[in-house]
């Protein structure tokens, strides 16, 4: 074979030169396996063994939440690796222990070592099976206590579940992915319990009735420890909006919190801070202290995700990708946030979708202009096609030949005293927050 790279930058050319589903239509292998995984993990010495995992999947909501669980674990004093997906800027940023990105040295160390493992299979690993890998040496390599890992998509054949957690999260269910997970949340909720273990405690936020007995028929088929369900076992009886997010008051087995600050917004980061409590109580075996709790909520950070950039104008980037996504924003901006200008979208998203999904909501919620992007991958949705659905929903569309374009656009279309919002995909949002943090500096 080719000698395994040596630097950064060798490593990462290395790991791009992998097939991408992130970045291509994604798709299921004819006969989906996680083979090739275990293969590799074996001639690793099986790292992921020597893990305590937390694993967390769900339509919306995994990074907040896998966020929240990782700071509430460090507050508690735990060594904490969390594995995230996608990056909005540099690769580094998926595998992070107690909040830093792993290192450009450790990074191409580990990647070198898969080089040589991938070496010994039969079929080349792909992008994502490879940072799933490093993220799992990593954490092994640095003896975590625990590991917050995020699916990439679904969970029974992502390529995450190769891990068995201790606790299984699932956040939400609702219609995305569709052409690999099933067309119904039925179909989605059976793919995703899939990441349910052997002697797991299951928590599962706000989902459907139907999704829960998937789930709990998952439970009990398989000898999970329990079920935890929001509304059921844990709950949240206040979630109010405060200066920089949320005011919760939160219950789980054991403790009770009251005018926790979540310094996310929108409603539902309320709920996902009610899954994180639940799932680092069940890790921990018990409910975490007071102090704990109000420190490791405080200190989540989660970038693009309703983040506010800037003021005058209001400069907002938000993930959402989807129906359910686009829904619980446009219920945030109705909430807290109203300019006296005008508002303007920032919209790119991926094929596979339908950009009526995520206009119709952000039009309901006072979006009159739109400024369609193309984000920078081959699965990108033609401007073209963003711009008609925005026209018949009765919007001002334009279309911009470059994120930053767009953003320049919206920003001279909002004035001073209105308000850009970019979002549509994590990879619209990741270019269109260093264009917006630029201008936010320049004015």
């Amino acid at each position: 074979m080719a000698q395994p790279p040596a630097s950064f930058a060798e490593a990462i050319r290395w790991l791009d030169d992998h097939i991408d589903y992130e970045r291509v239509a994604p798709t299921r292998r004819e006969l989906p396996s996680l083979d090739a995984m275990t293969a590799a993990l074996e001639l690793l010495g099986n790292p992921a063994q020597d893990l305590d995992v937390i694993h967390v999947t769900g339509t919306n909501g995994k990074g907040s939440t896998s966020a929240m669980i990782s700071s509430v674990l460090v507050e508690n004093g735990l060594l904490v690796g969390t594995y995230t997906s996608p990056n909005l800027h540099v690769v580094n940023e998926r595998i992070a222990i107690d909040g830093q990105p792993i290192g450009d040295d450790a990074f191409a160390e580990v990647l070198s070592r898969l080089a040589l493992v991938e070496s010994q299979l039969s079929e080349r690993l792909t992008r994502f099976e490879l940072l799933t890998l490093a993220a799992i040496c990593h954490f092994a390599d640095e003896a975590v206590e625990a590991a917050v890992i995020e699916v990439g998509m679904g969970g029974t054949w992502d390529c995450t579940n190769v891990v068995d957690g201790r606790v299984a999260v699932l956040t939400t269910v609702a219609l995305d992915h569709v052409q690999v997970l099933g067309s119904t949340e039925v179909e989605i909720a059976t793919d995703k319990s899939g990441i349910i273990k052997p002697g797991a405690l299951v928590v599962v936020g706000r989902v459907s009735d139907e999704v829960a007995s998937i789930v709990e028929e998952r439970t009990r088929a398989v000898g999970a420890l329990d079920l935890w369900r929001l509304d059921d076992t844990f709950s949240i009886s206040s979630n109010r909006l405060a200066f920089g997010g949320r005011l919760v008051d939160i219950d789980v087995p054991g403790g009770s919190f009251r005018d926790l600050l979540v310094p996310l917004h929108g409603t539902h980061q309320g709920d996902n801070a009610a899954v994180a409590l639940a799932a680092a109580s069940a890790f921990l075996g018990r409910a975490p202290s007071d102090e704990v709790a109000e420190l490791g909520l405080a200190a989540a950070v989660v970038p693009g995700r309703l983040e506010v950039l800037g003021h005058l104008p209001l400069l907002i980037v938000d993930g959402a990708h989807n129906a359910a996504g686009s829904a619980a924003l446009a219920v945030a901006l109705e909430e807290g946030f109203h300019v006296p200008g005008p508002q303007v979208c920032v919209l790119g998203m991926l094929e596979g979708r339908d950009p009526t999904d995520l206009l119709g909501p952000l039009a309901a919620a006072g979006i009159r202009q739109v400024v369609c992007v193309a984000p920078d991958t081959p699965r990108a949705m033609a401007t073209e096609k963003i711009a008609q659905a925005a026209s018949e929903l009765g919007l001002d569309a334009e279309q911009a030949p470059s994120i930053e374009a767009g953003v320049d656009r919206a920003l001279s279309l909002a004035g001073s005293d209105g308000m850009v919002l970019a979002t549509g995909s994590l990879y619209v949002v990741g270019d269109a927050r260093i264009a917006l943090l630029a201008s936010n500096q320049s004015s």
